[in-house]
């Protein structure tokens, strides 16, 4: 990434202190953006991503607030446009995962799991886009899944949320566009962060329709994410791109 290709840029990372989140805040920070990345519980996650954007020359931030309160978001970014300036870039990332059998998932597992992956990024965009309409606009990107766009046996939950996260990409470009506001998605597949690993044994992927046989860096997801921030991506909107190594081509 060239230096200052996100020069006066504000943008806020959601979920992002570790994995795919902190991999597209140091990929902002380096191209220049004052950099906002949030969490909702894990301070050592927190402290470790403070330390680690601190080493980039643009201003960044670590703030604690919970995606899934309407609240809570509400306060986050008044708090923000006051400390950093109007958000220009949004990146929904905070996500979470509960997985079971539909047969055997209860209310709060089907719930809780909607309400940070769907409802937080409404939430958030809601609040972000109020912001960006009173400047030059802005994007936001969405960071779904391909079990949003396939479906996954166990994650009836989590493929419902992305697959809604995916709706709510498409309708806000719709909405928002002709106000010079881009809002896209990325659908990864397999991806080497702690989320993953929690959730599948060992961490490993044998699943052979992945070309490479292995799962991506957070930061080949990170960059797909920066393009789609980018001015270099000035005619796209309302777009969904994998990044799944042809997972499910």
């Amino acid at each position: 990434m060239s230096e200052g290709r996100f020069a006066g840029e504000v943008a806020v990372v959601t979920g992002g202190t570790r994995g795919i989140g902190l991999a597209t805040a140091e990929r902002l920070a380096a191209g220049g953006a004052r950099t906002i990345v949030t969490y909702h519980s894990n301070e050592e996650a927190a402290a470790d991503a403070a330390a680690t954007l601190d080493s980039y020359d643009a201003p960044t931030a670590v703030k604690q607030f919970d995606v899934s309160d309407f609240e809570s978001v509400i306060e986050a970014f008044e708090r923000i446009t006051d400390e950093h300036g109007r958000p220009t870039v949004l990146v929904n990332n905070a996500g979470r995962m509960d997985n079971g059998l539909v047969v055997r998932m209860g209310p709060e597992q089907w719930s809780s799991v909607l309400e940070t992956n769907l409802t937080g990024a409404f939430y958030c965009t809601r609040e972000a886009a109020r912001r960006m309409l009173r400047g030059e606009g802005g994007r936001i990107v969405n960071v779904a899944s391909v079990a949003g766009l396939s479906g996954w046996t166990g994650q009836a939950n989590y493929a419902a949320s992305k697959a809604g996260l995916i709706g709510l990409t498409r309708a806000v470009a719709r909405e928002l566009g002709d106000r010079s506001i881009r809002v896209n998605a990325v659908a990864p597949g397999y991806v080497d962060t702690q989320l993953y690993e929690e959730h599948i044994d060992d961490g490993e992927v044998t699943d052979d329709r992945i070309a490479s046989g292995r799962a991506a860096d957070p930061a080949e997801v990170a960059d797909v994410i920066a393009f789609l921030a980018s001015e270099e991506a000035s005619y796209v909107n309302g777009a969904v791109y994998r990044v799944d190594d042809g997972f499910i081509s």
